[in-house]
């Protein structure tokens, strides 16, 4: 891979004449196709978005308040994803920014490498990023000595203090010279005065996680059919687990609301995008005659008009008994209980009761492939419960009942917060090996692949019913 210098870059163009160029920039109309956007087929086959000029550039002109010429950028996401194609290029030329890419493996681990490197003044980071972070900066401070970690304790509550009340409690200046600054510069965010998180669900513990550190992660939602965000947190227009408000020029609708005000998001807007490319009927589906495009999510707006994701359509999963119930919640609560587990998927679609496949947190190798090791945060979890395991498969292989108390019991707790009986899990199973990208499991940017995870894991799901049905039967019998 040649470094190319900047000289030898200009000479490139010096063949072409500018007749050429002049009629080329000419040629191109605001309304017209600029880019295709792959969307990621989590269920079906993948549909080319066409996002017209006007798309990109109104887009990354009403996104965020960004200095001309002075902000720097870390580019690790795929640049065939509609965020990296907006944060990493048409926000990159808008603005004038220096742009620094990442290493290849970025999301196996370098990426923080970089950022101690390029020290960005802004970070777009997928959910997987954040809570990578935290889990490192966890397992190095359960190392810590009682008194730093007593240090390390008082300063995040000051930090989770100040973020939510957007008052300056007393300490705060010392415990941002003792932790806060610190802990920025370990990861490289010194400089970076937006930190957003977006593409995939993230959970309140990370978002809490990082407030406490005084590094507030901004939520943006939209999706590449609406060239990326639709509504955007900014510093000082935040709710925690909020997607915050609308970009300006744009508006939002919740259609068919029920009793807690959820409906589906339907956008209308300028960086709504022109359709599928060659896929009227998909077109028709996704934008209506109005121009409203309906997004298959769930969300609901507060007094205030933030915007709350609460679900996505085609996730619910509508048991046999016709009980509407959204993942996400219950996986999270789920997670939140048993910090051994790194996924956690529910199962339920036209099924009876609520079963869940679990994966322990373990070791990701230099090609992103989960290996059987645990990780330094298992490892805590497993000595806390005097296990000796190192490895998922010892765990797994021998049902090491320790841990399986423990998570059973983590599960309890979860369905002691279920909103109804058939919103509790029944039943659970872990599987040898954590999802991945390389798998096929998780999406480009590490988004659940559901449908996918269902077929690669049908056996064990029949598992998990089948000795239910057994025993229904013989009580009948």
């Amino acid at each position: 891979e040649a470094n190319i210098l900047w000289a030898e870059f200009m000479k490139l163009g010096e063949e072409v004449p500018d007749e050429q160029l002049n009629a080329v920039i000419d040629s191109l109309r605001a309304n017209e196709c600029c880019t295709l956007i792959f969307t990621s087929g989590t269920t079906g086959n993948p549909k080319a978005c066409m996002l017209s000029h006007d798309n990109v550039i109104h887009t990354a002109a009403s996104m965020v308040n960004l200095k001309y010429a002075e902000e720097v950028m870390v580019s690790y996401l795929p640049l065939s994803h509609a965020a990296a194609q907006l944060v990493d290029m048409w926000l990159g030329i808008s603005c004038a920014m220096t742009t620094y890419f990442a290493e290849p493996d970025a999301l196996k681990g370098s990426l923080v490498n970089t950022l101690k490197e390029v020290r960005p003044t802004c970070f777009v980071g997928v959910p997987r990023v954040w809570e990578k972070m935290q889990e490192k900066m966890k397992a190095v401070g359960a190392k810590a000595s009682p008194m730093r970690s007593t240090v390390a304790g008082w300063a995040k509550s000051i930090g989770l203090r100040y973020n939510y009340s957007n008052q300056v409690p007393w300490g705060f200046m010392l415990a941002n010279n003792l932790v806060f600054k610190k802990v920025r510069e370990s990861l490289g965010l010194d400089r970076c005065k937006l930190c957003f998180t977006g593409a995939a669900p993230i959970t309140k513990d990370t978002l809490e996680y990082f407030m406490s550190l005084n590094i507030p992660l901004l939520e943006l939602y939209g999706m590449s059919e609406s060239s990326c965000p639709h509504t955007i947190s900014t510093d000082t227009h935040y709710h925690l687990t909020s997607c915050g408000k609308k970009m300006p020029g744009s508006k939002t609708k919740l259609e068919n609301p029920d009793e807690d005000g959820s409906g589906e998001i339907c956008m209308w807007g300028r960086h709504v995008f022109m359709g599928y490319l060659d896929m009227p009927d998909l077109t028709a589906e996704a934008l209506d005659q109005d121009g409203w495009l309906h997004s298959g999510d769930l969300g609901r707006h507060d007094q205030n008009d933030f915007l709350y994701i609460t679900g996505r359509i085609k996730e619910l999963i509508i048991t046999a008994g016709g009980e509407n119930i959204p993942p996400v919640p219950i996986e999270d609560s789920v997670k939140a209980e048993v910090p051994i587990i790194s996924n956690a998927m529910l199962i339920g679609d036209k099924l009876k009761f609520l079963s869940m496949l679990l994966t322990l947190k373990c070791v990701v190798d230099d090609n992103g492939e989960p290996t059987d090791e645990l990780s330094p945060e298992a490892l805590i979890f497993c000595q806390h419960h005097n296990v000796t395991a190192t490895k998922v498969s010892e765990i797994v292989a021998n049902k090491e009942p320790a841990i399986y108390n423990a998570i059973q019991e983590g599960m309890e707790r979860a369905n002691a917060r279920a909103t109804s009986n058939a919103q509790k899990i029944q039943k659970w199973t872990i599987l040898e090996r954590d999802f991945s990208v390389n798998g096929g499991e998780l999406g480009p940017t590490m988004k659940l692949r559901r449908p996918i995870v269902v077929k690669m894991y049908q056996e064990k799901i029949n598992e998990l019913y089948a000795v239910a049905t057994e025993t229904q039967q013989t009580v009948q019998h």
